[in-house]
């Protein structure tokens, strides 16, 4: 029996918690890799490039875009971020179930490009809770913020619609394990699944 990788979008607004979900589900999803995003954001304290985020300047990214080493970028607040193709594509092509921790403005590319990417959509138990998990990373200023928390809600709207699965990140464990279910229940779906039939 084999079984393709899996291309798994996981989005979600800023602060939600999506990589502390993500470091979790790698224990118990041992084939599953992370892309790297593309960033012309500074780094934040303790990001370290290439393991966090590639950073790179305004005009590197403008030349990644124009040779198409992209395979979608967005523009999230005052800086864009995206995906490199060749990284994803090799990963796909080897068997990896490979996570893309995106915005729903990329999210949406991918899909286009992907119809079968498993389309999940993180958020918060409320938006102040949202709010006091961003204020708590003291990393940005309080406008930076309130810009984030009004992205939130429009990047909502389009997940209630768009995305196969929402996962509420109340608690960590639990959303570790509703992640850890989605991505089993999906490599079970039919159509994923081919069964060699060859008895020799």
């Amino acid at each position: 029996m084999t079984q393709p990788g899996l291309l798994i979008v996981f989005s979600g607004p800023s602060g939600v918690g999506k990589s502390k979900v993500l470091e979790g589900a790698a224990y118990q999803l041992h084939n599953l890799r992370k892309s790297v995003s593309v960033t012309t954001r500074p780094p934040r304290p303790g990001e370290v490039d290439g393991q966090d985020y590639h950073f790179r300047s305004t005009f590197e990214f403008d030349q990644m875009v124009a040779r198409g080493e992209l395979l979608e970028w967005a523009q999230y607040i005052d800086h864009r971020y995206g995906t490199p193709r060749a990284w994803v594509e090799e990963r796909l092509a080897q068997g990896d179930d490979l996570v893309l921790e995106i915005d729903v403005q990329g999210g949406m590319r991918v899909r286009a490009l992907y119809p079968n990417a498993v389309m999940i959509f993180m958020i918060p138990p409320t938006l102040a809770e949202l709010r006091r998990r961003l204020q708590g990373r003291n990393t940005e200023p309080d406008k930076v913020v309130a810009r984030r928390l009004e992205a939130a809600k429009g990047e909502l709207k389009i997940a209630q619609k768009e995305y196969c699965y929402i996962i509420c990140n109340d608690r960590i464990p639990e959303a570790v394990e509703d992640f850890v279910a989605i991505i089993r229940a999906e490599k079970c779906r039919t159509g994923r699944v081919t069964l060699d039939l060859n008895d020799k």
